[in-house]
């Protein structure tokens, strides 16, 4: 039973831990944003051109965290997983966006200073019925 409520604990403790990483965004807290991802960490964006490793985005986005806010995401639906030894976890979250919703996923690794983001992955979603008019539209921009 300990180890169960240790997950639960661990589980809410990554919940808080990446709302305070959309928060930071929201509040344009380049420090707790970037500081919230490991050194080596990756960053997809929408667009299929979007690869960023964690120091090369800061410089990039910059000027949107010397804004008030750089971008808003507010996470719901998020799911978290762990490995058995609790220091790797893996997740998946819909976030409401300005973008419509998105869908965002990533792993997180337990340094010894604490959680830090290695991977996160940021979709936009299309529904499946919209799916065929969506794709005639981009194959339309790229001709």
């Amino acid at each position: 039973e300990g180890c169960r409520d240790d997950h639960y604990n661990l589980t809410d403790t990554l919940h808080r831990f990446l709302d305070a990483w959309h928060h930071a965004a929201a509040v344009a807290d380049e420090d707790a944003f970037f500081g919230s991802m490991a050194p080596q960490g990756i960053y997809l964006g929408t667009d299929a051109n979007e690869r960023w490793e964690r120091d090369y985005m800061a410089f990039w986005a910059k000027p949107y965290f010397d804004k008030e806010s750089a971008w808003a995401f507010k996470a719901r639906d998020r799911h978290i997983y762990l490995n058995d030894a609790q220091s790797i976890a893996w997740f998946e979250e819909k976030l409401d966006t300005w973008m419509g919703e998105c869908r965002g996923s990533g792993v997180l690794r337990l340094y010894p200073e604490g959680w830090k983001i290695e991977h996160y992955n940021l979709a936009v979603t299309i529904p499946n019925d919209k799916m065929d008019k969506f794709l005639k539209k981009i194959r339309k921009q790229k001709r």
